[in-house]
């Protein structure tokens, strides 16, 4: 177990990514997970700005732009774990449009996107074409699970006690609404939905087992973080 400073934690993991080179050679399919309000976003975020200070081409992306329309994501009920855990995220189209383009013997023409949260309809961005040695940071929740697991080159997973999520989701919920309704119906979210569907994710996948790093997250300026032998071929 490694502690540091979030610059020491944030060098560490652009060093794991630039001692992976995948055979045969194409871009670098890099996992964030974690539960919702983990630090996953921030945490990509501030790794893709050190990769590019390195002069490395970065791909972001993220779940969210892979849900399903809302009616089917809440088929089960707003609040139902197992609506979150297996109805909310278009898993073929990722694999589809990101995952497979950039991975072994694949063109490297990719999307990083299939659906917009704002007007909850299919999304169709222009293809791109990855150079072969760009950097795909993907950051969301679920993304170790069994039809994901082998399609990633890293996989980082990104641990927070299930409370202080809820904490943080609360703060950021103040900081952008100041409802207090808005603050109920977060805590119900989580209670209900996010914390239980994670709770199945933990049971039936095991996500942690299957991570290269494990970061300690639950103190933001001073993370702690795990690296562990791989055990998926790259």
């Amino acid at each position: 177990m490694n502690q540091g400073t979030r610059g020491e934690l944030i060098s560490r993991l652009a060093e794991a990514i630039d001692s992976v080179t995948p055979t045969p050679t194409h871009p670098l399919r890099v996992a964030i997970d974690g539960p919702p309000a983990a630090g996953k976003t921030t945490l990509a975020d501030e790794l893709a700005a050190v990769l590019r200070t390195q002069d490395r081409d970065v791909i972001r992306a993220s779940i969210d732009d892979f849900l399903v329309p809302r009616a089917q994501r809440y088929r089960r009920g707003r609040y139902s774990a197992e609506g979150c855990y297996f109805d909310a995220h278009d898993h073929a189209a990722l694999c589809r449009v990101l995952l497979d383009p950039l991975g072994p013997g694949g063109d490297r023409r990719f999307r990083h996107a299939v659906y917009d949260s704002d007007t909850d309809t299919a999304s169709s961005p222009p293809a791109t074409t990855a150079p072969a040695d760009a950097v795909l940071l993907f950051d969301g929740v679920f993304l170790l699970r069994p039809e994901l697991v082998a399609r990633w080159d890293l996989r980082i997973f990104v641990s927070v006690p299930f409370e202080q999520t809820i904490d943080r989701a609360r703060d950021r919920n103040a900081a952008l609404a100041g409802s207090a309704a808005g603050t109920a119906q977060i805590e119900r979210s989580w209670r209900n939905r996010y914390i239980p569907s994670q709770q199945l994710y933990f049971a039936t996948a095991r996500p942690a087992d299957h991570a290269d790093i494990v970061v300690y997250n639950d103190r933001l300026q001073r993370p702690a973080w795990e690296v562990r032998p791989s055990t998926h071929p790259r």
